[in-house]
């Protein structure tokens, strides 16, 4: 079994984040989401509209999505790639070549996505600031 993971924070979930999540479980087997906790977000300067609880189940009742996990701290990624026994970290291209990511290679295979065009959070939240 091919077991792939991607991380983020998931906030006012829309058809880019679909598109990511779909992708990503086509590269393999079972799907797993790390979803930013709220402390985390906090330590990262991010504020969400959504709690913790609700962006994860949000995430759980997408179909291409096996299991939700918290992300709690930025060095926890090799711990999960060793306790999930992932094969494939995915996350979008705006992460290619930053150390966040890069140093994975080391454990398992690292592959940027394509974001989708012209939706992101970001965008939405200043879409929104117009209105």
């Amino acid at each position: 079994m091919k077991r792939i993971l991607t991380y983020g924070t998931f906030d006012l979930l829309h058809y880019g984040h679909i598109r990511l999540l779909q992708r990503a479980k086509s590269l393999g087997d079972y799907l797993i989401v790390a979803v930013s906790t709220d402390e985390f977000n906090k330590i990262k300067g991010k504020k969400s509209y959504y709690d913790y609880e609700t962006r994860k189940k949000m995430i759980e009742s997408i179909k291409y999505v096996d299991l939700v996990i918290p992300e709690k701290k930025w060095n926890q990624k090799v711990l999960d790639i060793k306790k999930y026994k992932v094969d494939v970290i995915v996350m979008g291209s705006d992460w290619a070549g930053s150390e966040q990511f890069e140093y994975l290679k080391k454990y398992c295979e690292v592959i940027y996505l394509d974001r989708t065009e012209g939706i992101s959070t970001s965008k939405i939240k200043e879409d929104m600031r117009l209105k």
